[in-house]
């Protein structure tokens, strides 16, 4: 029975070690207000009660450039993580195609966020399957684990016009609901240009 007190001990080092390197995402920077109304297919979806500053990472696009949130500062950016591997992200992608279709004219982006762990099968995927409009920016090594977790896919976040976590939905929503759309415009002009 001793034997096992220095093994649990060290299993309980290393763990809050390799948490300690995790930056979470703690630092409210203001209060949201009342939240909106939401749909009942949006039952899910978190408003966050305080706005949350996130660390900035850099991703990669398709291309292999360093992208980040910050390229989107006054829109909402509606980040959906994703994998080739995971049946419901896939029968989101074109609800996906058409929300991005629906606000093209409004401060809001759509954001795919890959987690493959093997970033040259996701182009070939995309074409395979009639999406090549589908722009996805590509994390392999999971770094959106610092911000937002990652464990859970489709999940969808939402950040404000300066780039800070509003809310959050994770697991598979109908996005084709009539309702969607409506409640995307109230967060948009709520948030996109704090």
């Amino acid at each position: 029975m001793n034997k096992l007190i220095p093994m649990t001990l060290l299993l309980l080092t290393s763990s809050v070690t390799f948490n300690a390197s995790a930056k979470p995402v703690d630092v409210k920077v203001y209060e949201t207000g009342e939240a909106i109304e939401k749909p009942m297919v949006m039952t899910r979806f978190v408003e966050l009660r305080n706005a949350r500053r996130i660390p900035s990472i850099d991703f990669k696009d398709q291309h292999d450039n360093d992208v980040n949130f910050s390229q989107h500062k006054g829109k909402l950016v509606m980040v959906n993580l994703w994998a080739t591997w995971c049946p419901p992200c896939i029968k989101e992608i074109p609800v996906m195609l058409d929300i991005k279709e629906a606000n093209k004219d409004k401060d809001f982006v759509l954001l795919p966020i890959s987690v493959d762990s093997e970033p040259e099968l996701i182009q070939p995927f995309l074409q395979e399957h009639g999406f090549e409009d589908y722009v996805s920016w590509i994390d392999p090594e999971k770094d959106i684990d610092y911000i937002m977790p990652a464990d859970l896919i489709p999940a969808t976040f939402i950040l404000d016009g300066q780039g800070h976590l509003v809310g959050f939905v994770r697991g598979y929503i109908d996005w084709t609901d009539k309702d969607i759309q409506p409640y995307l415009d109230a967060l948009i002009k709520k948030y996109a240009n704090i």
